[in-house]
Order: structure tokens, then C-alpha cells, then sequence
């Protein structure tokens, strides 16, 4: 099927949230990028967004529904986690049954007739956009990361220097194990004095 390699990104994709948020501390969930401007989203805001967000858009523009409320009954960091993980894993069996003509149907995007493939597309491109703000927020509040497409400052730096690419965990079954039981993250070596950017001097 011509589309399989739709499936297999929103797996690794869900796999890359989950990865990300278990990264975080349950005191960093009102933390916000400028705490004076509520207009950033805080931690436990992007959280509750990728769920209720990605519920809609299935809902709605695929007409897959996982037949439960979005949020966790709790909105801490492991009951999001188990949450999402979850409702993902739900969403991923129902794309997996899906056959070419389902892709390429017609559904709207909002007031738009567009193809489910599309529609797809962009929501992985959403929660990518997404993601990548709460890594910054990460930084914003000093914590390491893991690889989550390739080598961090905190994995060796740099490809060019070869730095490795490292994650958290293998499998969504080990990150729920791991961070149930308190944490079981692989270590990170760092960057060991090397470059963790192309411009080190600050030099464009």
C-alpha cells in the first residue's frame, strides 16, 4: 500500500511526543517562555493542545474516533504521557486498516475539500511545530535532551563530529515502563568540549 509510509510516520511520530514530554518534571507544567506573556502557551497548555487538537482533527477531518475524552482525568506529566500514548496507539490501528481509496478520498480541512493524505500531512507537520516549541522550552528551563531526529548538544554535539544519536528509550512500552517506575532514560554522554553548533563563535 502506497501509503504505509504515512502509518509508519505517525508512529515514529507519536514516539517523538511522548519522548519529548517525558523529558519534562511535573513542576515545569505552568512554566511558560516569558512568564510575564500569557500569550505562550505553558507546558501543561501544549499538552493539553496536542491532545484535544490532534482528538478534533482525527474526529473530525478523518472520522477516527478513539471513543474517549482526550485528557487525562489527572493533568500531570504521566498521566498525559499514559494518556496520549494511549489514544495514539488507538488512532495508529484504525490508519493501519485503511486502504489506498480511504487515503485519497475527499474530506475538509476546515472549509476546504482537501484528500485524507493531505489532511495527514499537515497534522504531522502541526504537532512537529508543536514539539519543537517545547523543546526550546526544555532549554529555556536547562533540561538535557535526548535525541529526538538526530545528535543534541547533550548526545555529542554535532553529525559532523560524529556525534551519536540517542534515545530515551526504545519503544513506547519501555517509556511507559521507565517513567512509571520513576525514570529509566539511557545517560547522556554531552558534547565532551566539542562544537554543539556550526557558528560556536556567535559569528553568522
Amino acid at each position: 500500500m502506497q501509503y504505509d509510509f504515512m502509518v509508519e510516520t505517525y508512529e515514529t511520530e507519536r514516539i517523538k511526543v511522548l519522548s519529548v514530554w517525558s523529558e519534562f518534571r511535573d513542576e515545569d507544567l505552568p512554566e511558560r517562555p516569558n512568564a510575564k506573556d500569557p500569550r505562550g502557551r505553558s507546558v501543561r497548555e501544549q499538552m493539553v493542545h496536542q491532545c484535544v487538537s490532534e482528538n478534533l482533527w482525527f474526529l473530525n477531518m478523518l472520522g477516527i474516533d478513539v471513543g474517549a475524552s482526550p485528557l487525562p482525568a489527572k493533568e500531570l506529566r504521566l498521566e498525559f504521557i499514559q494518556k496520549y500514548a494511549e489514544d495514539s496507539w488507538k488512532r495508529l490501528e484504525a490508519l493501519k486498516a485503511k486502504e489506498e481509496p480511504w487515503w485519497e478520498g475527499k474530506t475538509r480541512f476546515f472549509d476546504v475539500p482537501r484528500s485524507r493524505a493531505w489532511v495527514m500531512v499537515r497534522r504531522i507537520a502541526h504537532t512537529a511545530h508543536h514539539r519543537g516549541q517545547q523543546m526550546a522550552m526544555l532549554r529555556m528551563l536547562g533540561r538535557d535532551l535526548h535525541s529526538n531526529y538526530g545528535p543534541t548538544a547533550d548526545t555529542g554535539g554535532l553529525m559532523q563530529n560524529q556525534a551519536p544519536t540517542i534515545y530515551a528509550y526504545d519503544s513506547v512500552a519501555a517509556l511507559l515502563a521507565g517513567e512509571s517506575a520513576g525514570g529509566a532514560k539511557r545517560k547522556l554522554p554531552g558534547a565532551a568540549g566539542k562544537p554543539v553548533t556550526e557558528r560556536p563563535d556567535g559569528k553568522l
